[in-house]
């Protein structure tokens, strides 16, 4: 149940004193002004409010609470006008032993107690204050609670944005330890140049974009160029060409958002490939960032590019960050996977 359901209201109580406050010298002044006399004004509206905020609150923290956020609309309508009328046998009684016994000096005559006209025109005024004042105060509880739903969305989203991280290193670490393991067996001496560029890497990941949302988009080349040379030891023919059409220097992407699509590329291009060729092209067109990856693969081969939890989390991650605005797009054309995505462009400033 939330917080508005069980109106559990947290306004500080310096908000209601000053809502009070100027309302009551408001009422004050105007009728002071009114009738020109301001000793009446101040007895009277005092007399008001001693009845006016019980009425208020009551109605708020308890008849709501009990019967309207129960749909029980019948009950509060009587409770209401049972309150009404426990304020107007107050109202009168105050006015006549405090203030005068005309009960009602606004009017153009002298009204007795329980007559119509003035039973009907002090339950009008206090169901005008308690419609205003509950208004104000529903108003403000209302906008506290859409400010404390969005600050939980966002924390939602960077905890599942976290998660989804999460997931991707460890994932492309035992990769490359299952190629370390590999080598490893075969006695290579490339061991320890994979070594050198993994904790290259590592450090990458684990320290230079810990807890940033964009990195420089320069900088991701600069790991995916790691990653390859470390696949490149273990495949002996494969051939890696990146093509950078546009100026990047200023352009920033969420980390590690294409290492995937590179991983998938090396996944499904080169099982029972002697000639591997991958192509990347990344440009700036109108104000999208186009990123492409090309791999060749044997006919025969039936592996599917858009399986893996790479790639799944990936558009996740591009589900939470962009939303809609985004594009990403499998295809297969003669013997080359070509994975192209396009995300919007977030510059350094």
């Amino acid at each position: 149940m939330s917080e508005i359901q069980k109106l559990n209201f947290d306004i500080k109580l310096r908000n209601h004193i000053w809502f009070w406050g100027s309302y009551f010298i408001l009422n004050f002044l105007r009728w002071g002004a009114y009738f020109n006399d301001y000793e009446y004004s101040f007895k009277s509206n005092l007399i008001e409010f001693s009845l006016h905020i019980p009425l208020v609150y009551f109605n708020l923290f308890i008849l709501v609470r009990r019967y309207v956020l129960k749909q029980q609309y019948i009950k509060y309508t009587i409770a209401l006008l049972m309150s009404l009328f426990a304020v107007y046998l107050l109202k009168t009684a105050l006015t006549y032993y405090i203030i005068s016994e005309n009960i009602w000096p606004e009017a153009n005559r002298e009204y007795h107690p329980f007559e119509i006209n003035h039973i009907v025109a002090v339950c009008i005024g206090e169901l005008y204050v308690l419609a205003m004042a509950s208004s104000v105060y529903l108003t403000l509880t209302w906008l506290r609670e859409r400010e404390r739903n969005r600050s939980l969305r966002e924390n939602q989203f960077k905890i599942k944005l976290k998660y989804l991280e999460n997931q991707i290193q460890p994932h492309f670490f035992f990769n490359t330890l299952n190629n370390l393991y590999a080598l490893s067996l075969e006695s290579s001496d490339k061991v320890p140049d994979v070594i050198i560029k993994l904790s290259n890497l590592m450090e990458y990941v684990l320290y230079d974009v810990k807890g940033t949302k964009f990195v420089p988009l320069i900088k991701e080349i600069d790991y995916i160029q790691n990653y390859i040379e470390i696949e490149k030891l273990r495949f002996e023919n494969v051939e890696v060409t990146i093509n950078l059409e546009s100026d990047i220097e200023d352009i920033k992407v969420p980390p590690l958002i294409y290492i995937s699509l590179v991983e998938n590329a090396f996944k499904h291009g080169g099982l029972q490939n002697k000639n591997l060729k991958i192509k990347i092209n990344c440009k700036v067109v109108g104000n999208k960032l186009h990123f492409e990856i090309l791999n060749n693969f044997v006919i025969s081969q039936k592996n599917d590019p858009k399986s893996g939890i790479g790639l799944v989390n990936t558009k996740k991650r591009l589900k939470l960050i962009y939303r809609n605005n985004f594009s990403l797009h499998y295809k297969t054309k003669l013997n080359y996977y070509i994975i192209s995505l396009q995300i919007p462009i977030h510059n350094e400033d």
